[in-house]
């Protein structure tokens, strides 16, 4: 059975357990570093912080009551925008359904607080992720999205229409 849970500042410690297995498993899709949070990085008040971001929605996928998956929604530069940000979902968990399932949580919680559009930066070369997002009705906007650690490529900005949600 899934279900989503929306998390506090004081979830951190579940949090913190599923964005450093993320890190570790699948450091190709973040921006984010392993290294980046652990040692001095690792602190509880950043972990709060983290989980405290103003308007923000943070959202734990849990597999037969077990954490499997992450996700949040956070306010866009533009008023009538919202990204999705942090998305993972533990390989032992994938193909159940969880990404959809988070996805469509951030879609309502951005359509209910009056977004238009849902926006997300992905690396390029992650496949599996792109074809995700791409069958949620995400588009490629053609925007730059931030230079990546080789100083060439950069993340693939891509967007989505709330009207229809």
């Amino acid at each position: 059975m899934i279900e989503l849970h929306t998390l506090e500042s004081d979830d951190w410690p579940l949090w913190r357990e599923l964005r450093l297995a993320a890190l570790a498993e699948a450091p190709y899709a973040f921006g984010s570093t392993l290294a980046d949070w652990q040692g001095f990085g690792d602190r509880e008040e950043r972990w709060r912080a983290r989980l405290s971001i103003p308007g923000a929605h943070d959202l734990v996928a849990l597999l037969d009551g077990l954490p499997v998956g992450m996700a949040s929604g956070v306010p866009g530069e533009e008023e009538d925008s919202v990204e999705l940000i942090s998305m993972w979902v533990n390989p032992v968990a994938r193909g159940q359904g969880l990404g959809d399932y988070l996805i469509q949580a951030v879609e309502r919680w951005a359509s209910d607080r009056g977004a238009r559009t849902l926006r997300l930066s992905v690396m390029p070369d992650n496949s599996k992720a792109l074809a995700l997002y791409e069958r949620h009705g995400f588009m490629d906007t053609g925007e730059p999205g931030d230079l990546l650690s080789d100083g060439v490529r950069r993340e693939r900005v891509m967007a989505k229409s709330l009207a229809t949600v």
